[in-house]
């Protein structure tokens, strides 16, 4: 049975029209997936379902969304980010197309307010779909997304109740009210570099861009893949972060606010 699946000319005209027919027809899509996107499951026999081609220097990974969260598109990003970012132990989001590489899998981000020192706070939490490996290993060393930022200089964060330091040199972009970016020093000393890029930029809610504009400075929270989940309301995800924090796996950073 067909698969309800839409594919853009632009991924098309990457992937070429054999892969794409064969996609259509539902020989190498799954019916079943988690949204690139928004990170909870979808499902290509009962709804709109959009294929994502991320694409670096050398790698390119085919992943699927709801249609109603991003249209079908072809995502460009550094080949660095697109290797070392994130892999899946299942790989069960995304699907291998000839040359392309496996079992990859995404960086999601929530925006909340968070209550510290007596005020809200504007705070992003950032959960892998999966594991993380190392770059240029085979993921055999098990999930080193915590290990790796805090080789960054991300710190743990054992209580919420406490502000996490300044990560020097790090920034949240946000233009027009949107959610672009988490930026990070360049390897070798010119401009910031993406870290996390929105596919497409991010609503954020009124409160949260007015908390924003007040302190101009975004706490950032990160965890591993399975940690926080998508929670539906702030006092929710503000439970998680608890509870990831007592169990020692919830690190932080605090970066000043980029752009308006």
């Amino acid at each position: 049975m067909p698969r309800m699946l839409d594919v853009s000319q632009d991924v098309r005209a990457e992937i070429g029209d054999d892969e794409a027919e064969r996609l259509l027809v539902g020989d190498n899509t799954p019916g079943s997936y988690d949204c690139t996107s928004c990170r909870t499951p979808g499902d290509s026999d009962q709804e709109r379902t959009s294929t994502v081609l991320f694409i670096g220097d050398e790698t390119a990974v085919l992943a699927f969304a709801h249609a109603t969260c991003i249209p079908s598109q072809v995502v460009r990003v550094a080949e660095d980010q697109l290797q070392g970012a994130v892999r899946s132990i299942t790989g069960s989001e995304q699907k291998n197309t000839e040359g392309l590489m496996p079992e990859q899998a995404v960086l999601g981000i929530t925006s909340g307010l968070v209550l510290i020192e007596d005020d809200l706070r504007p705070a992003l939490v950032v959960e892998p779909t999966g594991p993380v490996a190392r770059p240029g290993t085979d993921g055999s060393g098990g999930d080193e997304f915590l290990q790796l930022l805090l080789e960054q200089g991300f710190r743990p964060a054992p209580d919420m109740n406490r502000l996490p330091e300044v990560l020097p040199g790090w920034s949240v972009l946000l233009a027009v009210g949107q959610l672009h970016a988490v930026l990070q020093p360049s390897a070798g000393g010119g401009n910031p570099v993406a870290w996390w890029q929105a596919h497409q930029p991010l609503q954020v809610t009124e409160g949260w861009r007015a908390a924003v504009n007040k302190s101009q400075t975004v706490l950032v929270f990160a965890a591993p893949a399975g940690t926080i989940g998508q929670q539906p309301r702030e006092d929710l995800l503000r439970d998680a972060l608890e509870k990831a924090a007592v169990n020692g796996v919830l690190v932080a950073a605090s970066m000043p606010l980029a752009g308006t």
